[in-house]
């Protein structure tokens, strides 16, 4: 029986194996949606202990970290393995207009679910302006 040989097969095998480690986190799929004065951002997590899920906001950066990892039993041979292991990490600027300190954060089926809201002081608001007599008017946006 003759078989082709693929020279690249072992180079793809082996950047499987590496991508999601420590040295080269695997990338997580996000949307974001705004819905009046909410931000909600979602990210792609099956399969991931909400335990493993490490979530920082430092400044306007937002860090999500998280890691899947293979289980393994005794006397039990993986013969297929495609699905990705190891660490996912993503992170996203966020505008100065979003309220950090009153983010919420849910993790169900598999999805990490933000809330952000839109601070106060980036919220449309009405502003005095003084007419030409000196009385203030109310100006309709």
């Amino acid at each position: 029986m003759l078989m082709r040989t693929d020279p690249f097969r072992d180079v793809d095998r082996m950047f499987a194996r590496l991508a999601g480690t420590a040295t080269g986190p695997a990338v997580m799929h996000v949307d974001a949606e705004r819905d009046g004065d909410w931000f909600h951002v979602y990210f792609d997590l099956p399969g991931v202990d909400p335990g493993s899920i490490d979530l920082t906001v430092e400044r306007n950066v937002l860090s999500v970290r998280a890691q899947r990892q293979r289980t393994h039993r005794d006397g039990v041979e993986s013969v297929i393995a495609e699905r990705p292991m190891g660490v996912f990490t993503r992170q996203l600027f966020l505008g100065d207009t979003l309220d950090t300190d009153k983010l919420e954060a849910e993790y169900d089926s598999g999805v990490l679910h933000l809330r952000i809201p839109v601070s106060d002081s980036a919220k449309p608001r009405r502003i005095s302006v003084a007419a030409g007599s000196g009385t203030p008017r109310q100006i309709k946006g």
